[in-house]
């Protein structure tokens, strides 16, 4: 089981935003059957088994194994992450598309990058996955507090500059055999939690 998985396709994002749906992938974290998910979810067995055969033909749930119970074969499954987040490309008509404002101020901009982000990790993911190898990727993710809105000013004038320096030392154009790769550095206002 992955911790996350991306649903690309427009049929899976669907089935897996249906409310009991959505409830039968958290609960299948651990394995489980239909008569042990209809008691947690209050459905009849033959409902959930429904669900379940439409999750699983979407690929958010597998089978783990089958158990003969007289003369009934049961069916564990597992939901295939722990996780998922539906890509940009599932709406694709509709998805997002940071080149049509780029503006490195604007919230909507951050959130059309943050999409193209899910998208492309989301595909290198699915590739990776068949060619049965790991993505290089590294994020940095942390809070900072700023006294005032000039030091955060400040701050972004300051990491665009060390980062604009930095590419210039690493960026080779002309690198044999090098690959592209994508930097993004957003800041945006922290989101409290609530307890």
């Amino acid at each position: 089981m992955y911790e996350v998985a991306v649903i690309e396709d427009p049929a899976a994002a669907e089935a897996s935003l249906d409310p009991m749906r959505s409830k039968l992938l958290a609960e299948l974290v651990e394995p489980g059957s239909a008569t042990s998910l209809a008691a947690k979810v209050g459905l009849a067995r033959q409902k959930v088994n429904y669900h379940l055969r439409t999750l699983e033909k979407h690929g958010l749930v597998e089978l783990v194994e089958e158990r003969r119970k007289g003369n009934v074969t049961e069916r564990v499954m597992q939901a295939t992450a722990a996780s998922f987040v539906i890509s940009p490309t599932a709406l694709a008509s509709v998805q997002p598309d940071p080149a049509r404002s780029p503006d490195r101020l604007s919230a909507r901009w951050l959130l059309a990058v943050a999409a193209q982000l899910v998208r492309d990790v989301g595909t290198l993911l699915t590739g990776a996955a068949k060619a049965q190898k790991r993505v290089a990727t590294f994020a940095i993710d942390g809070e900072i507090r700023f006294a005032s809105a000039a030091d955060r000013a400040a701050f972004a004038e300051e990491l665009a500059n060390c980062v604009t320096s930095l590419v210039s030392k690493y960026h080779d154009e002309a690198a044999e055999g090098g690959r592209d790769h994508r930097l993004i550095v957003a800041v945006h206002p922290a989101v409290k939690k609530e307890s």
